[in-house]
């Protein structure tokens, strides 16, 4: 097996710069009382002209939008045309699903539902959205890991392992979940002649315990499969979840805590 070739000292040189960067921004911006436009002016000053010397996938940190993320959390943040920082915005209306039908996304959000059981109607919300998101994302995650560089895809593997860096080049969510909300309604029509979420809550339960013992390879398992392992990332990834988890990551520790014996 051949080795890589050792990295060009420059190269070493322009990630360190990039790292140093990206650490000033990161402390100026949590300064207390330092504004973005103070951070900004500095930093601009210090930027390497020539900015085309950054290997692949590495970009000088813009100093003006890393600022305003970390000290804009409860309001929206409107970035400038052109700028190469993208933001998600805050909703201000209902929300629109981007993949799943209105009828469908209803079913998605029931199931969603019964996965996580009594959670606050903020945090059912917000977990249903985030699968919509997901499924609506799959398309381009799909594009961008079959047309991933050949190194880039080696160090994948080495990081994740070879299933997962497959199953990421060849999963095609959007067609489960078609699938999936097809078969469903087809059964529940056969089973109880209405539409699953015109049954009642017992009968849900009594379907969805036949899918979860049906093969892996079942259409509707595979629905169930990718609807319950993004339930649980959404909501154990939401404000609710990391409370619930009693998440500590936000805290400042004198010493590793370690774990209780």
């Amino acid at each position: 097996m051949s080795k890589l070739p050792p990295p060009d000292l420059a190269d070493l040189i322009t990630r360190r710069r990039w790292l140093l960067r990206l650490g000033e921004t990161v402390a100026l911006a949590g300064v207390s009382g330092v504004i973005p436009k103070a951070v900004a002016k500095p930093l601009a000053m210090a930027t390497t002209p020539n900015a085309t010397a950054l290997p692949p996938g590495l970009y000088l940190p813009s100093a003006d939008h890393l600022a305003h993320a970390l000290e804009i959390t409860t309001r929206p943040y409107i970035a400038r045309p052109g700028s190469e920082t993208e933001y998600a915005q805050f909703i201000s209306g209902p929300y629109e699903p981007q993949f799943f039908s209105h009828q469908d996304f209803q079913i998605v959000t029931r199931l969603v539902e019964i996965i996580l059981g009594k959670v606050s109607p903020a945090a059912l919300s917000q977990t249903a959205q985030w699968v919509d998101f997901w499924v609506y994302s799959a398309t381009g995650v799909l594009k961008a890991a079959q047309q991933l560089d050949p190194l880039h895809r080696s160090l994948a593997v080495a990081y994740y392992g070879e299933t997962t860096v497959t199953d990421l080049e060849t999963s095609n969510p959007q067609l489960v979940a078609r699938q999936g909300i097809a078969v469903l309604h087809e059964l529940s029509a056969a089973r109880y002649g209405e539409g699953f979420l015109q049954i009642t809550e017992p009968r849900q339960m009594e379907l969805i315990d036949s899918i979860r013992a049906a093969k892996t390879e079942d259409p509707l398992r595979q629905f169930f499969d990718l609807i319950f392992k993004e339930t649980v990332f959404g909501y154990y990834t939401s404000a609710e979840g990391f409370k619930e988890l009693d998440y500590k990551g936000n805290t400042y520790h004198g010493q590793c805590p370690g774990c209780a014996v």
